[in-house]
């Protein structure tokens, strides 16, 4: 990991964002939907919906990291997964804060390939060693990013859910 760190502010990433979405409405992409990889995707889903007038948002729950450059081996759909019936022959953009390894943006088109007509991808960030290869990316970056979202801890201890 690089010593120097990439640092997207809340005004950088509105700035990003906007870019992001002109660069899919300049490549003619018209999204029926915007599949959030969340969490870090959020942030960019909301943003590019806006922009590109796309009211219909999804959200997956996708858990891989679990630090700073420490992650699980693969990554893992958490519930509640999308119901691909929802998807069905639609344009999909997938939306999310960075690609990374790519795992997770795989792990999610892969899931989309067989029900949607189209499904593209749309990151802040990608890294050069991403398996995935997005359509549509705001910079390129091999160092560690510090997104605003993420850079100071929780406000509160973390929690344990019940089973």
């Amino acid at each position: 990991m690089a010593a120097e760190r990439e640092v997207l502010t809340w005004e950088l990433f509105g700035a990003a964002s906007r870019d992001l979405a002109q660069e899919v409405a300049d490549g003619g992409y018209r999204p029926d939907l915007i599949l959030s990889i969340a969490r870090g995707g959020l942030f960019v889903a909301g943003a590019l919906g806006y922009a590109l007038d796309v009211k219909n948002l999804h959200v997956m729950n996708v858990e891989f990291y679990t630090g700073v450059d420490e992650r699980l081996d693969l990554p893992v759909m958490l519930p509640p997964v999308p119901n691909a019936i929802d998807l069905s022959g639609a344009k999909v953009l997938v939306a999310d804060d960075v690609a990374d390894t790519g795992a997770t943006l795989k792990l999610v088109r892969d899931f989309c390939a067989d029900h949607v007509a189209d499904v593209r991808c749309a990151v802040i960030y990608e890294k050069p060693h991403s398996t995935v290869k997005c359509e549509y990316v705001w910079r390129r970056t091999d160092r560690w990013i510090n997104f605003p979202w993420s850079t100071e801890p929780p406000v509160v201890a973390g929690r344990v859910l019940d089973a």
